[in-house]
């Protein structure tokens, strides 16, 4: 199915309707029962499911990265003058601007870069871009990890909240699919993503807001969630705010509590949700 997200491409998400926009159309297949299950990419999942439809599984998470694509340099530090970097997001957006500013490198430009995988590597390739951002999961996915040049380590470019993971979202009281999915579900990656996603949540939870979340596994204490978030504004007036606190998490209700202490120390440092 093509999905209203899929078709409009001249316009950036953020003005035309949000993350919506690419789950709207499954949502209605599953309410009109021609389809049992919809699966979406988390990271286009908005925050709060409409009233009878239900999030019955999160699998496990792929690279959770951003990935650097370019035929003509292997990092923003070898840009040629006056380049052209494409990226659809405003969370990549504001993180490269600093990583650029950081290079003395503001001859760079970061133009909008929207349509299917397909579309973009085409765009890239026929010369509008010498670089565009994408999300290391999807490519690899699809077969093309020899397109990437570098991963951005998390460090460097904070994910997006559940960006890597997959969800399959069903009618509300379809115990029957609930049950069937449950060998499918990979509670780890569940429990990460539902601290990333609340964040968001407790932030506003739109894509016109650049915001990261992303949430890891202490190495050596399996049941330690790290959980670090970063926000930009988007008029670029004031740096990225950045905070990070660690956790025991165990079920999904201390994954949200955790991602809304996250929140609340982002607020605290100067982060502002939509219209505050």
């Amino acid at each position: 199915m093509t999905t209203q997200g899929d078709q409009i491409l001249d316009r950036s998400l953020s003005k035309v309707g949000g993350k919506g926009l690419f789950v709207k159309e499954l949502e209605v297949a599953l309410e009109e029962g021609r389809a049992d299950i919809a699966v979406h990419s988390l990271k286009d999942v908005p925050m709060d499911l409409p009233e009878g439809f239900a999030l019955a599984c999160v699998m496990e998470r792929e690279d959770p990265r951003d990935a650097w694509v370019s035929p003509v340099c292997a990092s923003l530090a070898e840009l040629p003058p006056s380049a052209v970097v494409g990226t659809s997001s405003l969370r990549r957006l504001v993180l490269l601007r600093e990583a650029l500013d950081a290079l003395g490198r503001q001859d760079v430009r970061i133009e909008p870069l929207r349509g299917n995988l397909d579309t973009r590597l085409r765009k890239l390739d026929a010369g509008q871009y010498q670089a565009i951002v994408l999300a290391a999961a999807g490519l690899k996915r699809l077969g093309l990890s020899q397109r990437i040049r570098t991963i951005f380590e998390p460090v460097q470019s904070l994910p997006a909240a559940g960006q890597g993971a997959l969800g399959i979202e069903v009618r509300a009281g379809r115990t029957d699919l609930v049950d069937a999915l449950a060998p499918l579900v990979h509670m780890p990656t569940w429990l990460r993503v539902a601290a990333e996603r609340t964040v968001s949540r407790a932030m506003g939870g739109s894509c016109s807001m650049p915001l990261a979340a992303y949430a890891q596994w202490d190495a050596h204490d399996p049941q330690s969630l790290r959980l670090d978030a970063a926000w930009g504004d988007p008029e670029g007036r004031s740096p990225i705010v950045r905070v990070g606190q660690q956790a025991t998490v165990g079920d999904l209700a201390q994954a949200e509590a955790l991602g809304r202490r996250v929140a609340e120390a982002l607020r605290a440092a100067g982060a502002q949700p939509p219209g505050a």
